[in-house]
């Protein structure tokens, strides 16, 4: 019983150290793809480079996403605590 739940604190660990590197990775993506897409729009022309911005909005849109289900996983691994800690009333 203790390896399973050292287990599931060791994979919790990395799995919040994971989504904290991945959300960085999405806003990096998105800085660098806004930057090169308006340098080359610059260069270029806008009229070539302007749909490229939706890589930039599809990596805003990744961070977000991550941010909003990391919330909601805590909110269940709380209440999963919870659930466990609560005696049992059967």
């Amino acid at each position: 019983m203790w390896l399973l739940k050292k287990k599931k604190n060791f994979n919790t660990k990395y799995m919040k150290t994971y989504n904290l590197i991945m959300g960085y990775f999405w806003i990096a993506v998105a800085v660098i793809s806004f930057v090169v897409v308006t340098y080359n729009g610059f260069t270029q022309g806008f009229d070539r480079w302007a749909g490229y911005y939706i890589f930039t909005l599809v990596a805003v849109g990744m961070y977000f996403m991550k941010k909003w289900m990391m919330a909601r996983m805590a909110k269940h691994e709380a209440f999963l605590n919870e659930q466990q800690n609560k005696p049992n009333s059967l």
